[in-house]
């Protein structure tokens, strides 16, 4: 693809150093920086106050074995990254954030926060995982409460109902935006790259919308003169994918560089780590800017929700709006919501939709690189 690259050189598949740099500067301007491992942690609240967040570290393989000293060899890849990365005092963005939110999404990640509960301040958010109950909605909303609370004393700071209003407002135009860019994926052939796709989530979900429009505005002029010259990703007619499944980032890109390696192009990310914390409006001006936060967020089809069959139906709107040929389950190894909710997850690619499906379980090693390749190969092989 002879276009201009939507990133320039030294900011492709590192947006890391961009994010990085630009949170230092404001934290010397006087803003002050707090982690975050997950998405849904409500970041609308941080911004409101002018705390920035910061993503905290957690897909390389190299920091496993410093985490398996304490942590058991058959837990969550993730985690043990995102401990051994403190532990080995190794995350720059941890290293630069004042204090923590973290979640109880599974069993694994809450007792990690208990090991690490000494480094910073921590925010605990008790996650209700059976959404549709109305006690949950209270619940979660009664949290968030809780964590505006923890912030405020934390850094010092009060915001009221307006400033979060105005939060909400800068959130939704954001995501509004980057939904836009991730819409040129959807072309055929796609004009959008899966690099790109991280790139973009890896800069817009720290950032506010009012640092980062102008920046995506930019993206889209960009995408849509490759459209109009018709440039695209890949080879025409490549077989097009949807991945689901786990948050995937750093090291488990391998899956994705198979697919491509494969011939294949990756059309959709359907994870925390892709489309997924970008889908969903947050309501304004209801009055109550914290329940509508604690609506949107409880709405996100994470797989420690039962029954998750809001994952489901995110799942048919992104494979009639993105066309795939095919859809790939990427589950880390010991995630077991993941993994069991995969059974659901076939049977829904294919009997509803008729494609193609395949799982792949793996962690962040590279040594199962050659049998990612043989399994995709075979799979992109039966859809041409």
């Amino acid at each position: 693809m002879n276009s201009e690259p939507l990133f320039n050189d030294e900011f492709i598949g590192a947006p890391a150093k961009r994010i990085l740099a630009q949170l230092l500067k404001l934290k010397d301007n006087g803003y002050p920086v707090v982690g975050t491992y997950c998405g849904y942690a409500p970041l609308e609240i941080a911004r409101a106050m002018g705390i920035k967040p910061a993503v905290l570290c957690a897909f390389a393989n190299s920091t496993i074995a410093t985490a398996e000293a304490a942590l058991p060899a058959n837990l969550c890849p993730l985690i043990k990254s995102s401990y051994g990365f403190i532990q080995g005092d190794s995350c720059p963005f941890f290293s630069i954030s004042e204090a923590v939110i973290a979640e109880t999404t599974c069993d694994g990640k809450k007792k990690m926060f208990e090991l690490i509960a000494d480094k910073r301040p921590l925010f605990v958010m008790d996650l209700p995982q059976v959404p549709q109950h109305e006690e949950a909605m209270a619940h979660w909303t009664a949290v968030i409460i809780r964590l505006k609370q923890f912030l405020e004393k934390t850094f010092n700071r009060n915001i009221t109902d307006a400033d979060i209003e105005g939060a909400i407002q800068d959130s939704n135009k954001k995501n509004g935006l980057v939904m836009r860019l991730f819409a040129y994926a959807a072309c055929n052939p796609p004009v959008l790259s899966w690099q790109e796709m991280l790139d973009i989530v890896f800069l817009a979900t720290p950032l506010g919308g009012h640092e980062l429009n102008p920046i995506l505005e930019e993206k889209i002029s960009i995408l849509e003169d490759r459209r109009e010259k018709g440039h695209y990703i890949g080879k025409k007619g490549a077989p097009r994918i949807l991945i689901t499944g786990c948050p995937v980032a750093g090291d488990s890109m391998k899956v994705f560089k198979a697919i491509e390696d494969e011939g294949g192009v990756i059309v959709a990310i359907d994870s925390c780590t892709g489309m997924k914390p970008f889908t969903n409006r947050i309501e304004e001006n209801t009055g109550d800017p914290i329940r509508a936060i604690a609506r949107r967020y409880l709405d996100i089809p994470c797989a420690c929700m039962t029954p998750n069959s809001r994952r489901l139906e995110e799942l048919s709107r992104m494979i009639e709006a993105f066309n795939p040929d095919a859809v790939i389950d990427v589950v880390l190894h010991a995630c077991h919501s993941y993994n069991i909710e995969s059974l659901k997850v076939e049977k829904h690619v294919t009997d509803k939709h008729k494609l193609p499906f395949l799982k792949i379980v793996t962690d962040y090693s590279s040594e199962d690189a050659g049998q990612l390749r043989t399994r995709i190969g075979a799979l992109l092989e039966m859809i041409q």
